[in-house]
């Protein structure tokens, strides 16, 4: 990207970088704001992540959860939307740097998100990959198809075993969903497609390393979430740490497990950009921020959603990394760079409070939990309250359609229609079953 001038005058330039929650959130609500705004992101498009874990199992498509940043602010004047990936913040400066390029700022926001961290055993990422972008879900779900498609071929017992068998690192919110929706995939969508093998036999194991899954939702709920998986034949493994991860398959404590599909979902960590800063990252690699999210001593420079390490001011407590943190995140530096455009710098910036309006995690179909204040539940009732929810953060109202009425029909039919396999695979068979007249 070159350097280019987005003020278009005299009035106040936001650069904004990241176009997820949290950055979308303050460009829309800057639309009347005397600012004129760039708002950057190494993607065109906005992404629903709370949704990616369908992606990859083949329940809906790409565009369902992602939409155009340029059509979703087509109708804001004062915005410009540049691609572009961020090598460099020079705070002194006030300059962004990008690949080939850079673009000064009056006030920054940085809402960067977080990237999958593998704790150190960054080698287990070409045989593990995680869940972050459209690019993973494809490349999951390209993984998981192409199992069965090789275990329907597969003459060897033990190479038929490891290709049907999926490890879920992680058993938060996304290990959850994933590992519920594989054994759906397994045993209501495909056994009627194949011939040579049992697809219901395929083994779906979850390994968590703490003593219980979902930790940041009520504990019920986690117990609730565990009874569900294993009545679906999921294989959980609590307080257990996965120790290697290769071609072979998985090392689970002191057990070794041949797999060829292992999924990690067990943790976030900062973007790189965030060490150019040169000010406090917390272990995980997010920027430390004040009460009002701007970073300590460059009050010019807010971090919001994943990428910051904010708390409570109200609680003290960390805010999560949720959609809605993000959102509210959003709109609190939106009114703060609103109102000082108008009048001015402020010493006493009010401070944020995030309001927790609940969470919610898919467990299996038809199956779900949400903790909505001190009501906990599940079952149906919380599998219809997660699909409502899920469709109102959805951009664009086509999306909103096509997802509910794709929810619908594989709900009713147990089918996923979203099983290309995209791109040339490459299938490695070790011993071809001889095929059989009928």
């Amino acid at each position: 990207m070159n350097s280019f001038d987005a003020s278009g005058g005299a009035q106040t330039r936001v650069v904004i970088l990241g176009g997820g929650f949290a950055g979308l959130s303050v460009a829309k609500d800057l639309r009347r704001a005397p600012v004129s705004i760039v708002l950057v992101d190494r993607q065109n498009y906005h992404t629903f992540q709370p949704l990616l874990y369908q992606v990859a199992t083949a329940e809906l498509e790409p565009d369902n959860i992602a939409a155009p940043i340029r059509e979703i602010l087509r109708r804001q004047r004062n915005v410009k939307v540049a691609l572009g990936n961020v090598t460099e913040i020079d705070l002194e400066a006030k300059v962004v740097f990008f690949d080939g390029g850079k673009l000064p700022y009056d006030i920054l926001v940085v809402a960067t998100g977080v990237q999958q961290s593998y704790f150190g055993n960054d080698d287990f990422k070409p045989f593990a990959p995680g869940l972050k972008t459209v690019d993973d879900a494809l490349k999951i779900r390209g993984r998981m198809l192409l199992a069965f498609e090789e275990a329907e071929w597969e003459a060897d017992d033990a190479a038929r075993s490891a290709k049907l068998t999926f490890v879920v690192v992680g058993g938060g919110p996304t290990g959850v969903e994933l590992a519920g929706a594989l054994v759906d995939v397994a045993t209501n969508t495909l056994p009627k497609e194949f011939r040579n093998v049992d697809t219901r036999h395929a083994r779906v194991i979850l390994v968590e390393g703490g003593p219980r899954l979902v930790a940041a939702m009520p504990e019920d709920l986690g117990h609730r979430a565990q009874r569900t998986l294993e009545r679906l034949g999921v294989e959980i493994r609590l307080n257990t740490r996965v120790s290697n991860v290769g071609s072979e398959g998985v090392t689970i404590g002191d057990e070794i497990i041949p797999a060829e599909n292992v999924l990690w979902a067990a943790g976030v960590q900062g973007q790189t950009v965030a060490k150019t800063l040169g000010v406090e990252l917390d272990r995980a690699g997010r920027v430390v921020v004040g009460s009002d999210l701007a970073i300590p001593g460059h009050p010019d420079v807010f971090v919001i959603g994943d990428a910051a390490h904010a708390l409570d001011a109200q609680t003290g407590n960390p805010v999560p990394g949720l959609a809605q943190a993000a959102i509210q995140a959003g709109r609190f530096v939106a009114r703060t760079i609103k109102q000082e455009s108008v009048d001015g710098p402020r010493q006493d910036r009010p401070a944020f409070t995030y309001h927790d309006k609940g969470s919610m995690a898919m467990i299996g179909r038809g199956k779900a939990i949400a903790a909505i204040g001190k009501v906990h539940f599940g079952g149906l009732l919380g599998f219809l309250s997660w699909n409502l929810v899920h469709v109102m953060f959805l951009v664009g109202f086509g999306n909103k359609l096509v997802v509910l009425m794709g929810w619908l029909w594989n709900y009713l039919l147990h089918t996923r229609r979203s099983r290309l396999i995209i791109g040339d695979p490459d299938v490695h068979i070790t011993h071809m079953r001889e095929d059989e007249p009928q």
